[in-house]
């Protein structure tokens, strides 16, 4: 098992939650201070280097017009970080093809970020979650097939070296696609895909060779999930590749009242506040997934929704959905989700958010390393659970 260093390097010096409608989409941008900013991102992109350091993997992701994540431009994170570190595997989770006007362009990007870090990047994609189609103005219901157009676009450039080609797709037309530079892995960066509760997807992720990552949920939710993943996997062939990828909240330290303090500081995350009428735009979701949110609207564990926030943080523990407590108790909760969600290939945690300092969230991220981190190394991903030949 691999374990991943990740923030959202939030902005959370703001008005009190209960005096503003929402943090995301309309959140005037007078709440944001540069030069707080500035000290921000130089300390996040410090402690990603701490992680790296430290023997973590690394991840990152982008959202827009949000305090939650200042991470505007991922790419650009991610090439400072394929530059500044030595040993991380560095994953994007992700690049947000379908609101992104030109999949080559991010093909481009990879593949320079990927030389860069001699063949470190992971490369992910993401539709994009609901509230950023207005952010970007794009049309809910095409999100879906832009991500797997754009995807098989991606790939086709990053393995066509002979060339020019023409690509006709139902939203991208290139007369003359020949990629400069090539990516530094061959025959091109592991791919990995998020942010989709759709079972249908999760098979095609699963048919392709892709590595499938689900962020915050409930165990229960995420069985179902990785179970159709696993199914998938295994009627496929896939030669290489693929995976399974999980994401807790985070907090180890030497004794429970301070990894709780530190976890009801991560948990700053879960309590940002989203006005409904951008939480699901019209043609996001199919019609058939709308009615059974309803029906499952108070049951905090069919989803990631307003009752999972309003959860206890031992609830919450309960759920997989935070982890914390001394390096004893978060390996027992760390086993324990693997078994209880059939097992993963990939940790990622959320180890800073909110008003976590820099302090504690290294002291986080080392007693982690340390004392964690070898204890789970030895569990087995997807193909060793199926009885597969593990990718080299």
């Amino acid at each position: 098992m691999r374990a991943w260093f990740f923030t959202e390097m939030p902005y959370p010096y703001l008005p009190p939650f209960e005096e503003i409608p929402s943090i995301r989409v309309n959140l005037a941008s007078k709440h944001f201070d540069p030069k707080i900013g500035a000290d921000l991102y130089n300390r996040y992109l410090d402690e990603y280097m701490i992680a790296d350091e430290a023997g973590l993997d690394l991840m990152v992701n982008e959202h827009h017009q949000t305090a939650t994540c200042i991470d505007a431009c991922a790419p650009l994170s991610l090439a400072i970080l394929a530059r500044q570190t030595k040993n991380a595997r560095l994953c994007i989770l992700g690049n947000p093809i379908a609101n992104r006007g030109d999949p080559l362009r991010i093909a481009e990007e990879m593949a320079m970020i990927d030389c860069i870090s001699r063949g470190r990047v992971e490369a992910g994609f993401v539709r994009g979650v609901p509230y950023e189609i207005f952010a970007a103005n794009t049309i809910p219901s095409q999100t879906l097939d832009r991500l797997w157009e754009g995807v098989d676009l991606v790939l086709k450039a990053w393995t066509t070296t002979d060339g020019p080609f023409n690509f006709e797709g139902k939203y991208t037309h290139k007369r003359a696609i020949n990629l400069w530079p090539r990516p530094y892995q061959t025959p091109h960066p592991p791919v990995w895909v998020t942010g989709s509760s759709d079972v249908a997807s999760v098979r095609h992720a699963a048919g392709k060779g892709f590595v499938f990552a689900t962020f915050l949920q409930p165990y229960q939710k995420v069985r179902v999930l990785f179970d159709a993943y696993r199914e998938a996997y295994r009627d496929s062939g896939q030669p290489g590749g693929g995976g399974l990828a999980f994401m807790p909240l985070m907090y180890v330290a030497d004794n429970e009242a301070e990894a709780r303090k530190g976890a009801e500081e991560l948990s700053w995350y879960l309590k940002a506040k989203t006005e409904p009428q951008f939480r699901n735009p019209p043609g996001y979701v199919p019609v058939e997934a709308n009615v059974a949110a309803m029906k499952f609207a108070d049951d905090a564990r069919a989803s990631r929704t307003d009752g999972m926030r309003k959860m206890t943080l031992d609830d919450q523990r309960e759920q997989g959905v935070v982890m914390f407590g001394t390096p004893d108790q978060v390996v027992e909760q760390i086993e324990r989700e693997y078994e209880r969600i059939g097992g993963f290939d990939h940790l990622l945690m959320m180890m800073q958010a909110g008003f976590l300092d820099h302090k504690r969230t290294v002291s986080n991220i080392n007693l982690f390393a340390k004392e964690v981190y070898p204890r789970i190394k030895h569990l087995v991903g997807t193909k060793e659970k199926l009885g597969l030949q593990a990718a080299e």
